[in-house]
Formats: C-alpha cells, sequence, structure tokens
C-alpha cells in the first residue's frame, strides 16, 4: 500500500475548540498527511465560536463541558450518525489521541474489524489530580488509563523520555516516538523587539522571565509563583512576562503581582512575544514533550525547566537551560537568578538552544506518523 492510498480516522477530545499545544501538533498531523495524498477524517467535539479553524473534514460527537472547567469537553460517546459516517468511511487506521468514551468506543469498533489501533499520548492525566489537592487518585487514573492503552497495535509519545514511564506503568510494549516541530518562520532569534516590550510596561533591563501556557494549575503556576517569590526575597532584579490565559488567570495574578500579562498571543506575535524574554520558566510536570520549551529554544532563549517528561528530552542542562528537580521553588530561583545576574551566560545558552532546535521539523515528524501506519498494515497484512 502507497501513502497516497491510506485512510485514516482520527478520534480527539479537542481538535480545535480551544487552542493547546496537542491539537495544534494533530492539525500538522492531518496538514501533512492531506499534502500526501492521505484520506484523513476527524471526529471531535464542535462547538459554535473554536478557538480556530479545523484542518481537513471534522465530524461532530457529542460532548458535555467539563463541570468547573467549561471551556474543555468530554466526548462522550459516537452517535448514530458519527458511527455511521465511519462505518461508510472504513479507515484502514483508528487513531485516537484522548481516553474518553468516544475513544474507547472508537477503540472496540477498530479492533472488532482486525484493524490497527494507534494512540498518541499527548499528556501525563495520572498527574492532574495532584494540583486539585487529589494526588491519591494517581494509581487510579493509571488503573483507568491501562485497558484502553494497552489494547492498542502502538503509542506514539513526542519524547524519549515517556518510553520508560509508560513501560514502567505497564501500559504497553509497543511505543514509537512522534516528536514535536517548530514553525521555524515564527519562532527565531531575529523575532526579538524591545520597542514592543517597552510598548507593554517592560524595560531593557533587568532581565524578563517568561511564563508561556495555558493558565491553568497543572501547569505548575504554584511552583512559578513561588520560586519569583523567592527571587523577590533574594533582592534579584527581574521582570515578569506571562503569555496566555485560561481559568487560573486572576489567581496566577494575585500570586505574581508584578508580572505584565499578554494574554493569547499566535502567530508572529506568539514567536515576537517569546524572543522578547529574557529567559522562560517551565515548571510543569505534567507534558510528554514541552512545545512551549521547543519554541522558546528556537528563538534562543534559555529555559529552566522542570526535570521532568517533555522538557528533560529537549534541554541539555548547563548547555542549553538547566533541569531542576520539579516541585523544589528554591532550586528553580537558584537557576533563574543565576541568570538574571550573568546576562552572558543566558545568552551563551540561549545561542546553543537555537542550534539544538534546528532539526525539529514537522515535515519530516510527520511523515513518520504515517509510516508507522504503513508498518502496522503490513504487518497486520502478513500475519
Amino acid at each position: 500500500m502507497e501513502m497516497s492510498d491510506l485512510r485514516i480516522a482520527l478520534f480527539s477530545g479537542n481538535y480545535n475548540y480551544v487552542r493547546d499545544g496537542a491539537n495544534k501538533a494533530q492539525n500538522r498531523l492531518v496538514e501533512t498527511l492531506l499534502a500526501h495524498g492521505v484520506d484523513v477524517r476527524v471526529y471531535a467535539p464542535t462547538v459554535e465560536q473554536p478557538a480556530f479553524p479545523p484542518t481537513g473534514p471534522l465530524v461532530s460527537v457529542p460532548s458535555f463541558a467539563i463541570p468547573g472547567r467549561g471551556e474543555y469537553r468530554i466526548p462522550w460517546s459516537l452517535s448514530g450518525e458519527a458511527l455511521r459516517d465511519l462505518e461508510a468511511f472504513d479507515p484502514h487506521v483508528v487513531h485516537i489521541s484522548s481516553p474518553d468514551r468516544a475513544s474507547r468506543q472508537a477503540a472496540k469498533w477498530a479492533k472488532a474489524r482486525g484493524k490497527p489501533l494507534v494512540c498518541t499520548i499527548h499528556t501525563r492525566f495520572e498527574t492532574y489530580p495532584e494540583f486539585y489537592g487529589m494526588g491519591f487518585l494517581q494509581g487510579a487514573v493509571e488503573a483507568w488509563l491501562r485497558p484502553l492503552y494497552a489494547q492498542c497495535d502502538l503509542l506514539l509519545v513526542p519524547s524519549p523520555t515517556m518510553v520508560p514511564v509508560l513501560k514502567a506503568q505497564r501500559m504497553n510494549e509497543a511505543v514509537a516516538i512522534w516528536s514535536r516541530g517548530v514553525e521555524k518562520t515564527v519562532f527565531h532569534p531575529s523575532a526579538r523587539d524591545l520597542d514592543w516590550r517597552r510598548g507593554i510596561g517592560l524595560a531593557d533591563e533587568p532581565p524578563v522571565i517568561g511564563f508561556l501556557g495555558r493558565l491553568v494549575l497543572e501547569k505548575g503556576l504554584g511552583i512559578f509563583a513561588e520560586a519569583l517569590t523567592e527571587l523577590r526575597a533574594r533582592g534579584v532584579p527581574h521582570q515578569v512576562m506571562v503569555i496566555g490565559d485560561g481559568p487560573a488567570r486572576d489567581w496566577f495574578a494575585e500570586r505574581t503581582p508584578d508580572a505584565v500579562f499578554t494574554g493569547f498571543q499566535g502567530g508572529a506575535d506568539l514567536g515576537r512575544a517569546v524572543a522578547s524574554m529574557d529567559v522562560l520558566f517551565n515548571p510543569s510536570t505534567t507534558e510528554t514533550f514541552g512545545n512551549v520549551t521547543l519554541e522558546a529554544m528556537a528563538c534562543g532563549v534559555p529555559v529552566v525547566a522542570a526535570q521532568a517528561t517533555g522538557s528533560s528530552g529537549l534541554l541539555e542542562d548547563g548547555r542549553t537551560g538547566r533541569l531542576m528537580p520539579p516541585g523544589n521553588p528554591k532550586g528553580f530561583a537558584d537557576a533563574l537568578e543565576a541568570y538574571c545576574r550573568d546576562p552572558a551566560l543566558a545568552a551563551a545558552h540561549g545561542k546553543a538552544a537555537a542550534r539544538e532546535a534546528e532539526p525539529y521539523d514537522w515535515e519530516a515528524i510527520n511523515l513518520a506518523v504515517a509510516d508507522q501506519y504503513l508498518r502496522l498494515l503490513a504487518e497486520r497484512g502478513s500475519a
């Protein structure tokens, strides 16, 4: 079978109604597949005013808003209409990207028809309860995920750091890498704009520590705020820029009183904002890759990140940034202080980071996923 003969059904919990790193990656994958003649159909929740237009055909599945986090929706079932569409489309491969009930029904549909089942793991759902005072539920979440992940023919993860984690959790032994690319025309060192920075109230000096991402607790907002409190207590001169928006914005603003909040930024505006900071601080431990880390690296900005899945597969500690033990505000403050007090060190690590980001090309990375589809079909055919 040739790539252009493929029909792929992609099931997503959030394809385009809220913008985040996971669904940007999914849309880029579909864009690449369509450009190479692959027939792709996406099944996901829809809303009246999505964050951005979907790439490729999108079939709506019934969903409901998550209580307390109404911007996100859970697909709860494959409706008769969506199921009939799936039957008529008759995909060669079913690719799921969230562990919801609709994806589980799609998995059952694929297994009953002998079709390869691929699952992308975009985030570490088992870590989420910790950020809402329910860390004791982590084992239960893992037990809930395991039956779904175990029946897949292949798990795709963005970073090699996730492979041993999944194997240790007894999720599956068949794990491959679907990395992430970075848009080089958007994220590059020359996007830095001090005039823009001054325009939002940030001076040329002292250095600007940046946060980039959805403003939700699981992104490590509490640790970020505690580390900055430590910097202030030490008398380390710095400024703070927060790029992004989300339900925890007011909570975060109370704990980072001197920060400048830019709100959501996209496209070239986002590249300019990232390149205009002096160091990115990413304390999150929930990512499987760390898109924001790679975007900052491509802009020539050093990164201080948690030594966890995601960023630890991108950064080289002491050369392109710093990897610090998670959950330790004083340790993060040590790394941030070193960059704030030594601009030459920050510049050297930023230049090394930009060189390290060069190979992350979307086209090659996404075509590797198509190769995995073809490999699974060939193995199924031989069997």
